[in-house]
């Protein structure tokens, strides 16, 4: 079993990105878990500032050297900014997923989608089962 970090104030998606709802922001990136699950990542594709998206878009890709996996955004929104540090080291993801490896921050026009997400305890949960 594997005993990933899991911050208690984060909400988790069943594909491993994590949200951190701030009043009308909301910061996108992905789990101690996928970390782990995706080993080395290599390159990370960002959205460009401004760009919006509804809730179930793909907003970034990070590769590994395993994989390919795109970023869901379980909120709508527009890009108010993205974390330029993971273009020049995108291992920071690795090393600190929750803090330096976040990936995005969105304004968001519509919150709904965060309603049905996983807590830490629940999505705890939910990666011992796999």
């Amino acid at each position: 079993m594997g005993s990933w970090k899991t911050p208690e104030n984060l909400k988790y998606l069943r594909t491993d990105e994590w949200l951190l709802l701030d009043s009308d922001t909301a910061t996108l990136g992905i789990s101690d878990y996928a970390q782990d699950q995706l080993n080395d990542i290599v390159f990370v594709e960002l959205p460009s500032v401004g760009a919006t998206f509804a809730a179930g878009d793909t907003v970034a890709v990070v590769e590994s050297v395993k994989a390919a996996s795109d970023i869901v955004t379980p909120v709508a929104g527009t890009v108010i900014e993205v974390n330029q540090a993971l273009e020049r080291q995108p291992e920071i993801i690795n090393s600190d997923p929750y803090e330096k490896g976040w990936i995005v921050k969105l304004k968001v026009s519509d919150a709904s989608g965060a309603d049905g997400l996983m807590d830490a305890a629940a999505y705890s949960t939910y990666n011992e089962g796999r």
